[in-house]
């Protein structure tokens, strides 16, 4: 039952952020392996992405590739939120002196990450094609032509395989790995410190809205640079046999001066503010 309910939740969060996921997708494509002044900045800053996407691509655009984000986030944090969910009722995240060990939160939550994410990263290859796609004046990163979800999963397989399905998912594991136990630990820490303190009555709603909202920032601040990266690789092109014909690398990509290059400071900050909500 964790696992259904964690799911749910966040397919019902990912109706109203998908759109936000729409804009992240192409401000981090806006420029790949392009220095600053040498390329059209199509999206100036958020609210300029939406307005844009909204007139040239249509409002729909707006919530492209909702059917593979909604899978996923089921996927994913069904089975990331149901396992951590379990380690923690288990009692194997507490100490001997039943406080809230730091070093096992944050474990627990990594692997369980990498667990959801890894099964889930075919879905979530597909869903950064489709919210790349735009029209030819606004289109940023490399164009796939997908028609669907199955239909992209389907075309994918086939040529390339499975090998192909997975293609970027271990270099999309950095980003779940410290965004998942940085999110969870942060959100059990957080739940503590405000129950042992009084802050609200025992089991408030206000608890678990404080929490997570710590646990989104501190989230958002930990894992944005490996977002970009992970976008980087899932999109990038490949030849008939599957093989990236852009060279973009995790470690060349995490480079902190080639990620102030891109985007410049204040464009790191605004990825910052609404990479997750």
């Amino acid at each position: 039952m964790d696992f259904l309910m964690s799911g749910l939740a966040a397919c019902g969060a990912c109706l109203f952020t998908n759109p936000l996921e729409v804009v992240k997708t192409r401000m981090q494509l806006q420029g790949e392996l392009q220095a600053p002044g040498t390329y059209q900045r199509h999206y100036r800053n958020v609210f300029h992405a939406f307005i844009t996407i909204g007139k040239v691509d249509g409002l729909a655009a707006l919530q492209k590739g909702l059917a593979p984000a909604l899978l996923y986030q089921f996927l994913m944090n069904g089975i990331r939120l149901g396992t951590y969910g379990l380690a923690e009722a288990g009692g194997y995240l507490h100490t001997a002196e039943g406080t809230l060990s730091q070093p096992r939160s944050a474990a627990a939550g990594a692997l369980a990450g990498v667990m959801g994410a890894y099964l889930g990263s075919p879905i979530y290859m597909v869903k950064t094609h489709l919210q790349a796609q735009a029209a030819s004046e606004i289109a940023v990163g490399h164009q796939y032509k997908h028609q669907g979800m199955f239909q992209a999963l389907s075309e994918i397989g086939q040529k390339h395989g499975l090998v192909g399905l997975w293609r970027g998912a271990l270099g999309g594991l950095p980003r779940v790995i410290i965004g998942s136990s940085t999110q969870l630990c942060t959100f059990s820490s957080t739940k503590d410190f405000i129950t042992q303190w009084e802050i609200f009555p025992p089991q408030s709603w206000k608890v678990a809205l404080v929490a997570a909202m710590v646990s989104g920032i501190a989230v958002v601040l930990a894992m944005t640079p490996f977002d970009v990266v992970s976008t980087r690789l899932y999109n990038q092109p490949t030849d008939a046999r599957g093989k990236d014909l852009t060279p973009v690398s995790i470690l060349g990509e995490m480079s902190l001066m080639k990620m102030l290059n891109y985007f410049g400071t204040n464009g790191l900050c605004v990825q910052v503010s609404y990479t997750r909500l």
